[in-house]
């Protein structure tokens, strides 16, 4: 029986990682009975929650918005 609200979830994303860690993700994901995608989202919610960063508060930026296909910024240091 499923608990808490039924959560909708309407946006995609796509990952390249190294073969090593999409190994090293469905293994971790089939030891704590998940899927991939389950386990993706906890540890970016976990992160999230460690910087002080509430996604529940974070209103998505439109699929259609002009600035969705401009180049990410770039944070001096970070790769």
């Amino acid at each position: 029986m499923p608990r808490g609200k039924p959560k909708t979830k309407t946006a995609v994303m796509t990952l390249r990682v190294s073969p090593q860690v999409k190994a090293a993700a469905e293994l971790a994901a089939e030891r704590d009975h998940r899927s991939v995608t389950s386990l993706i989202e906890v540890l970016i919610l976990d992160h999230c929650r460690r910087l002080d960063i509430r996604p529940e508060t974070i209103c998505p930026k439109e699929t259609n918005d002009e600035n969705s296909h401009a180049a990410p910024d770039e944070t001096p240091g970070r790769r």
